[in-house]
């Protein structure tokens, strides 16, 4: 038949076969002219391979497949079968069992709790969105001045519909209008969709994969999701995925013991198994998994269009002693407990996703102070573009949940981060993990009663806009959502009913969007400490914060936040401020008539002294538990006119 070449099997071989899925997997196609699907498997150790499905009654007799050379691969042309037919690959191992495995490199899957591949054609969808692909930045390095809120999703559980369907689950069509006019309107530029690889257990989140290369059934199928990824970017969202290369489940359908022999893990125990998870972990040491998960990445970015996959877990890749007490880990060759297969792999990754894709970019959630994870990996780095700041969302929740009599003894919390916020380029994020198991909403983590709860989380909210770093929300955080998040249920709309929620969702949208129309809050971040300064990082006793986000060089235009995180009203509250003139107040969390409407008038220092490090100070009056943000004015240096003498002529 000759569809895998000397070429593909050399690639493959080499871990260097960008487009293997072209190759593997099922294939409708022509041969020798008769109609019918071509499979290709990947089972080295195997002695004996069989393409069984409801086209043969899962008679692993009838259609026996090929070994092709030494490659470990396996082939078999199966005329008149088609698109839809469900299929699985019966592998006899060494010891003489035989297994029914799903295709690692199907396109679609049987809806659970079924598990077979499904027979599609991925090819043929015609794009609309060449806009975007026209405007969007090719260059990552100038992503860290682009604005980036993102607004992380689980499909499943953002609305229920059951009208088609006992789970409630919308078709990825009919949520792309949805959420794609909803998060337009809040003002948010990306969308992070959690659980779009096929998985077998709705309560793993998506986060135990089986079908790497399968868009999620449970929502529709492959030309729905890309009907999906096209409307959003018509509508100018990004969209984001989160992949899952650190481990997979052990289901007796998947990738785990694939041929008979730990063919996708590592073979030794205290490295391919993830026993906190009860997972396995892939060894990415082998070429052809190396070639598996590197050409994943791609197929996403190159046949959905995805903007960025954030990389879910990358300290377990790390870290060969992650979650593994002493003696139940191997250090690697030079004593250490650093994955030194799991680094190259980041590289590699990072390296061929920029050089093929340019614009398409990675988002690392990697929980500890590994160093350089958003350096270039020719200055030492393991390439992502972004890293998910978890010590800043540790520290942050600690303070804003706490009773305000506390706080004043925990002010560092909130300025601590300002220490080490540009040694990477971080992402502060309020994700899914924090709203569940015990943890409460970000609504309920507020002290106090409702309408306190409510006033904290705006103030909140703002303090975290106004820090250097792009943004992260979880679904429901922009309007109170009162309960934990459950994949089971939809998000509690019917809160926007109460003026309260109503309330902290318009407020959150036009921080949003304030955040997204004002450079000074996003466009220079690149120069590090040039974009922010303090007014009064100190004032611990009064659990107010004060800093300016602004332009290199200059105050004019910027913004200037102070954020109250008591009860207690501080009437005539003086800070610092770099400009003399009018300050005009844009945004207010408890008075909305102040918004474009108040102004204060700086007032000189006296000859000598400062406040704050400023020359000129500004008295306002702060609610309790109120965020504002103020204009600065501008100043304009008007050049000195230089007067010369006139000359006279002398007799």
């Amino acid at each position: 038949m000759n569809v895998i070449t000397e070429t593909d099997r050399y690639l493959f071989g080499n871990g260097s076969h960008y487009e293997i899925y072209e190759k593997l997997g099922a294939h409708i196609m022509e041969v020798d002219g008769v109609r019918g699907t071509y499979f290709a498997v990947w089972a080295p150790n195997a002695t004996a391979v069989s393409v069984v499905g409801d086209f043969n009654d899962w008679n692993g007799y009838i259609h026996i497949m090929d070994r092709l050379g030494t490659s470990g691969i396996w082939e078999k042309f199966v005329p008149d079968v088609y698109e839809g037919h469900l299929y699985k690959y019966a592998i006899t191992g060494r010891d003489g069992a035989t297994h029914y495995k799903a295709d690692p490199y199907a396109n679609l899957s049987e809806m659970r709790p079924g598990n077979a591949s499904v027979i599609t054609n991925i090819n043929g969808y015609e794009w609309g969105d060449d806009k975007w692909k026209k405007n969007k930045p090719k260059d990552t390095d100038k992503l860290v001045d682009e604005p980036i809120s993102i607004y992380e999703v689980h499909i499943g559980s953002w609305k229920k519909d059951y009208t088609n369907s006992m789970d409630g689950f919308c078709n990825y069509r009919q949520i792309a209008h949805e959420l794609g006019e909803y998060v337009k309107d809040m003002g948010y530029t990306y969308v992070e969709l959690m659980g779009i690889s096929e998985h077998p257990l709705d309560a793993s989140w998506g986060y135990q994969v089986t079908g790497y290369y399968a868009p999620t059934s449970r929502y529709g199928e492959p030309k729905d999701f890309m009907y999906m990824v096209d409307y959003l970017h018509q509508l100018g969202i990004g969209v984001i995925l989160d992949w899952v290369p650190a481990h997979f489940p052990k289901d007796e359908h998947g990738l785990a013991m694939f041929d008979g022999s730990p063919l996708y893990e590592y073979a030794d125990p205290r490295k391919g198994e993830q026993k906190d998870w009860g997972t396995k972990v892939f060894d990415y040491g082998k070429n052809e998994v190396f070639n598996f998960l590197i050409a994943n990445a791609l197929y996403w970015v190159e046949k959905f269009h995805i903007d960025a996959l954030r990389v879910d877990a990358v300290a377990s890749m790390l870290y060969l002693d992650y979650g593994r007490k002493a003696g139940e880990w191997v250090p690697n060759k030079y004593g250490g407990n650093g994955n030194l297969e799991a680094m190259e792999f980041f590289k590699h990754l990072n390296s061929i996703m920029e050089r093929r894709d340019p614009g398409a970019f990675l988002i690392a959630e990697e929980s500890t102070a590994w160093p350089n994870v958003t350096k270039k990996p020719e200055e030492g780095g393991l390439g992502f573009t972004f890293k998910w700041n978890m010590g800043w969302m540790h520290d942050f929740l600690d303070y804003v949940q706490l009773d305000p009599y506390f706080k004043k003894f925990n002010h560092n919390k909130m300025t601590f981060n300002m220490t080490y916020t540009f040694s990477e380029k971080f992402i502060l994020v309020l994700s899914h993990d924090e709203v569940v198991h015990l943890k409460h909403s970000m609504f309920n983590k507020m002290p106090g009663d409702l309408e306190t709860k409510a006033a904290n989380l705006k103030t909140a909210y703002t303090f975290m806009l106004g820090q250097p770093g792009k943004k992260l929300l979880f679904m429901g955080q922009e309007f109170g959502q009162r309960e934990e998040w459950s994949e089971t249920r939809s998000l509690d709309w019917y809160l926007l009913e109460e003026p309260l929620h109503a309330d902290i969702r318009e407020y959150v949208k036009q921080l949003l969007h304030l955040y997204k129309e004002n450079p000074e809050m996003y466009a220079y971040e690149s120069t590090e400490y040039n974009c922010y300064r303090w007014i009064n990082c100190d004032d611990g006793d009064n659990s107010v914060f004060s800093f300016i986000r602004k332009a290199p060089n200059t105050f004019n235009d910027s913004l200037a936040f102070i954020c109250n995180f008591t009860p207690i009203e501080r009437e005539k509250y003086v800070i610092g401020v770099p400009n003399p003139g009018d300050y005009h107040v844009v945004l207010s969390s408890e008075d909305p008539y102040r918004n474009n409407s108040v102004k204060y008038t700086a007032e000189a220092m006296p000859e000598g002294e400062q406040q704050d490090g400023f020359d000129y100070k500004l008295t306002v009056d702060l609610k309790g538990f109120e965020s504002i943000i103020l204009r600065t004015p501008k100043v304009i240096k008007k050049p000195v006119r230089r007067t010369t003498r006139k000359k006279t002529k002398t007799k």
